[in-house]
């Protein structure tokens, strides 16, 4: 994973993005103490699919107060 401050990726912006496209990930460091702020990432780290059922057959629980709304809310 790359490093780089806020004023390197404003004067480099175009090319941190498409090497962020072509699956690179950037951390943004700010200020004195060069903290790490944020994070560029690929779209497709973070919108992958999801498989509905993920918890069948697993154990979990809900606590006592949560409710379900009514299926009517769901019709079109």
């Amino acid at each position: 994973m790359k490093t780089m401050s806020v004023g390197e990726l404003k004067t480099h912006f175009s090319k941190v993005l498409k090497e962020v496209e072509a699956g690179e990930k950037v951390a943004i460091t700010f200020g004195k103490k060069k903290e790490i702020k944020a994070f560029l990432v690929p779209k497709e780290a973070i919108m992958k699919p999801r498989k509905l059922g993920l918890l069948h057959g697993k154990k979990y629980f809900l606590r006592d107060d949560f409710g379900m709304t009514t299926a009517e809310e769901f019709e079109t």
